[in-house]
């Protein structure tokens, strides 16, 4: 007897907005009811010695130092831009 109704598994495929066949819904439901029974089979296992983690893995950051360093000059920056006033570039307007 499987664990999850094919009325559960239309449901779910509604609310996804997804459109399954019959046939595509029977797969769905013996796939899912794998899913559940390896969930379940992962809730039999003695966890009390086990420290909660975010992650399986020692996390570390792996990225640069934030450094702030002085960026281009303005007229650089501007001299690219295909319409510029005053240091700034213009854009078309977007709200009227």
């Amino acid at each position: 007897m499987s664990r999850i109704s094919m009325e559960q598994v239309k449901h779910v495929a509604h609310l996804a907005r997804l459109a399954i066949t019959e046939e595509e819904a029977q797969k769905f439901q013996h796939q899912l009811d794998q899913m559940i029974s390896f969930a379940e089979q992962l809730n039999e296992l003695d966890t009390d010695q086990v420290n909660p983690t975010s992650h399986v893995l020692d996390m570390k950051n792996v990225m640069r130092e934030d450094v702030a360093k002085p960026g281009l000059p303005v007229e650089e920056v501007v001299k690219n831009a295909p319409d510029s006033k005053e240091g700034y570039i213009r854009v078309p307007s977007i709200i009227e």
